[in-house]
């Protein structure tokens, strides 16, 4: 392997992000430069624009602006306060009491959102408001809002899930059925940990529901609990591919948001339009980029190098899985998941798939693994999101997020040993 293509391709990477220039622009000027030193000044200038126009160039690649669009229309248009309500309802009664319905508002919005941002920034502010005005404190409040919204990218729909499925060359409607089951593995574990948090300080909770309470509430939530299921049974039954059931979501929660509810103007729409278009081109800008430097890192020879090293750190599937999520638990503190998806899964897919891991299996990990990431400093970006909202100190957060690791890191252990969680689901859907 050329020893100077890892020093260029890898070694420059890293120092270009950690002074916070744009990952595609550290992913663009980084090819760039490689490409100067492999084929001199006067280089095949069209193969960057070919490369990353590749990138780019994929029907599937559509659900991620629709999905985008669904969850801006949810946040905007009032059903993240109508599931919020139906939380409570719920779980609210529990140990831990609006720490619980966190979670499982965190649950119910993953069905629509697909996204961690989306979650953390939309149901974080209902959340955190009512959690201090109840008489929690910040920290556990703003904590358990980072932790909960790394569900929303395991549960179908899924951005992440549909990035990896295309950067795999797998099957994005297998991956987003995958997410259904370790996304209740990780509610789970994390509500164990709220009641502990709730027996050494006391935490108040809200009065056990009348029947009539609960289907009251039932009701008015109905509409909304419908989008996964309409999703999930749409892929389930074959009315639509992963793809078109991003814009039945879409037109879903506009119908909802505009004309049951009434509560987003039309007038407002573009408002909402333009913010999608705003994240959609960030995360277009980042594949394009991704395209032209997976095909050097490729060429490069970097994955075959750094394959060859796995199996003198672990030689069995476990080990190998384990020996990977070290890995990218290390990576997420560093990049977001968006962009380690698109530059590693040309690195870590091809050896994955010659020890003979289920595909599916490792995309439900590595994404876990790196929303993991989300909440981990320098880069964490749901914590910066979140340190706005509860208007708390970096540090102070930090401190706070870390117990709520463990629940996570847990339920990526039982995912991880257990393959059935993620694959049992795909395969009786596509028997």
């Amino acid at each position: 392997m050329d020893i100077p293509a890892i020093v260029i391709l890898i070694g420059l990477l890293v120092p270009l992000m950690l002074i916070g220039l744009p990952i595609a622009y550290c992913m663009g000027a980084t090819s760039i430069l490689y490409l100067f030193y492999t084929q001199g000044f006067f280089f095949n200038y069209q193969i960057v624009a070919q490369r990353m126009l590749y990138g780019i160039n994929n029907f599937t690649l559509i659900a991620v602006p629709f999905f985008i669009f669904a969850a801006q229309l949810m946040n905007t248009g009032g059903i993240t306060r109508r599931l919020f309500r139906f939380a409570n309802i719920l779980v609210g009664h529990l140990p831990g009491g609006l720490g619980q319905v966190n979670i499982i508002a965190s649950v119910i919005f993953a069905g629509m959102s697909g996204a961690a941002v989306s979650d953390a920034a939309g149901l974080g502010t209902i959340e955190i408001e009512a959690m201090l005005d109840a008489g929690y404190d910040v920290e556990f409040s703003a904590a358990i809002t980072a932790a909960s919204s790394t569900i929303g990218p395991i549960i179908p729909p899924s951005i992440p899930m549909v990035l990896y499925g295309v950067s795999a060359g797998t099957s994005v409607g297998a991956l987003l059925l995958a997410g259904l089951v370790p996304g209740l593995v990780m509610a789970v574990c994390l509500m164990v940990m709220v009641a502990i948090y709730a027996k050494g300080r006391n935490y108040p909770t809200s009065p056990r529901p009348t029947l009539h309470e609960l289907a009251q509430g039932f009701v008015e939530a109905l509409p909304p609990l419908m989008t996964p299921v309409i999703i999930i049974g749409g892929i389930y039954w074959g009315w639509f591919t992963p793809t078109e059931a991003s814009v039945v979501a879409a037109a879903y929660a506009f119908i909802l948001s505009c004309f049951l509810y009434r509560e987003l103007p039309l007038a407002d729409v573009p408002n909402v339009v333009v913010e999608t278009m705003r994240q959609t081109v960030s995360i277009a800008l980042i594949s394009s980029a991704a395209s032209i430097y997976g095909w050097l890192i490729l060429r490069s020879g970097i994955p075959m190098y750094f394959a060859d090293l796995i199996p003198h750190l672990a030689t069995t599937q476990i080990g190998t899985l384990f020996v990977i999520i070290v890995f990218l638990l290390i990576v997420g503190m560093f990049m977001e998941p968006v962009s380690a998806i698109l530059i590693l899964c040309p690195i870590l897919v091809p050896y994955v798939k010659s020890m003979g891991i289920d595909l599916v299996h490792f995309g439900v990990i590595m994404v876990l693994t790196l929303m993991i990431g989300l909440l981990t400093p320098p880069v964490g970006i749901v914590l910066y999101v979140l340190q706005g909202i509860a208007n708390i100190s970096f540090d102070r957060l930090v401190k706070a997020v870390m117990p709520f690791l463990i629940p996570l890191l847990i339920a990526l252990v039982i995912i991880t040993l257990v393959p059935g969680l993620t694959t049992w689901l795909p395969r009786l859907a596509m028997r």
